[in-house]
C-alpha cells in the first residue's frame, strides 16, 4: 500500500513542479523569439521574472524590431521599460521614422518618449503634417474698426525641437499676436478685408516656430469678419465721462454758491440784529439829551414828525408796488 502511494505523489511533485517552471519560465516567448530570428537567453528571461518586468511587453516588440530591420538591444529596451516608457510605442516610432526616412535614433526616441510626447505621433507629424486651427482672434485697425480673423496653422513636427520646445499653445498664442499686430497697424480695417494674405505673410516673416517643437509650414486665414467700431464706442464712453465730469464740477459750483448765499444771508442778519439792538439804545439816547439839556422838546417833535412821514411814503410805497403785482 505504501509503495504504490509513492509513484503517485512522486509523479504529481513532479507535475507540479514543471507546471511551476513553465509558469514563472516564459518557454513558449523563448521559442517564438527564437524562430522569430530575435536572440535572447533563457536566463535573460528568467531575470526579468525576478526584475517584475513582463518578458512579452518586451520580447514582442523586440521581434517587430527584428523583423523591421532595425537593430536594438534588449537591455535597452527592458532600461527603458524600468524608466516608465512606452516600449511598444517606441519601437513603432523607430519603425515609422525608418520607413519615412527620416533619421531617428533609439536615444532620442526614448528621451522624447520619457519627456511625456507621444513619439509615434510626432514621426507622423512629420511625414504628414498637421493643421492647427485658432480662435476666433479680435484685432483692432488704426481707424478704431474691430476685425477678427481665425487663421489656419499649418505645422510639422521637428524631431530635434521635440525635447525642450514649446507646443501647440505657444504656436497658437503667437501667431495670435502676430495677427493683432499686424491689423493694427493698419490704416483701415478695409485694407485688412482687401488683401487678407497679407497678415499671413506679415505674421509668416516674424519666425514664430522659434524654439517651438514644431516647423510652421504656412499659415492661411480661413476667415475674417468685420465686429465693432472700437472707436466710436470709445468716444461715446469719453463723451459720457466728459459729462459726468461736468456734472459734478457744476453742482460743486452750486452748492458753493449755496454755502455764499446763505452765509451774506447770516451775515444780513447779524446786522439786522445790531440795528436793531441800536434802535433799543435811541430812547435812552433821547432822554439823556432831553435831561441834559442837549435836546429841546420841539426838536424831539420834529424829529417824530420826519419819521412819520417817512413811515407814510414808505406804506404808499409799498401800496403801489402790490397794485402792479396784482394787475
Amino acid at each position: 500500500m505504501g509503495s504504490a502511494f509513492f509513484p503517485i505523489g512522486f509523479a504529481l511533485f513532479i507535475i507540479i513542479v514543471v507546471m511551476l517552471f513553465f509558469s514563472f519560465v516564459p518557454v513558449g516567448l523563448w521559442i517564438t523569439a527564437f524562430f522569430s530570428g530575435v536572440k535572447i537567453s533563457m536566463s535573460t528571461l528568467i531575470g526579468m521574472r525576478l526584475r517584475r518586468v513582463s518578458p512579452s511587453r518586451l520580447v514582442n516588440p523586440m521581434i517587430k524590431a527584428t523583423k523591421a530591420g532595425l537593430v536594438i538591444k534588449i537591455n535597452e529596451l527592458e532600461a527603458h521599460y524600468l524608466a516608465g516608457g512606452n516600449v511598444n510605442t517606441l519601437v513603432d516610432a523607430l519603425i515609422a521614422a525608418q520607413r519615412a526616412n527620416i533619421p531617428l535614433e533609439f536615444e532620442r526616441a526614448a528621451a522624447i518618449d520619457l519627456a511625456g510626447r507621444n513619439v509615434l505621433e510626432a514621426v507622423q507629424v512629420s511625414v504628414n503634417p498637421k493643421v492647427i486651427e485658432t480662435p476666433q482672434i479680435a484685432a483692432v485697425a488704426k481707424d478704431g474698426i474691430e476685425v477678427v480673423v481665425k487663421a489656419r496653422v499649418t505645422v510639422r513636427a521637428n524631431i530635434e525641437r521635440l525635447v525642450g520646445g514649446a507646443g501647440e499653445e505657444t504656436i497658437i498664442a503667437r501667431v495670435g499676436e502676430g495677427i493683432v499686430t499686424t491689423v493694427g497697424s493698419s490704416n483701415s480695417h478695409k485694407d485688412v478685408l482687401e488683401n487678407p494674405d497679407s497678415i499671413s505673410k506679415t505674421v509668416l516673416d516674424k519666425g514664430l516656430d522659434s524654439g517651438t517643437a514644431f516647423e510652421i509650414l504656412s499659415i492661411d486665414i480661413a476667415d475674417v469678419d468685420v465686429g465693432r467700431n472700437i472707436g466710436a464706442t470709445l468716444q461715446m464712453d469719453q463723451a459720457e465721462a466728459d459729462k459726468k465730469i461736468a456734472e459734478a464740477k457744476a453742482e460743486e459750483r452750486r452748492a458753493m454758491a449755496v454755502a455764499k448765499e446763505q452765509e451774506m444771508r447770516a451775515e444780513v442778519q447779524a446786522m439786522r440784529a445790531k440795528v436793531v439792538e441800536a434802535e433799543a439804545e435811541v430812547p435812552l439816547a433821547l432822554a439823556t439829551a432831553l435831561k441834559s439839556g442837549n435836546l429841546g422838546v420841539m426838536d424831539y417833535y420834529n424829529m417824530r414828525n420826519v419819521l412819520a412821514d417817512t413811515d407814510m411814503r414808505s406804506s404808499i410805497s409799498k401800496i403801489a408796488e402790490d397794485d402792479k403785482k396784482q394787475k
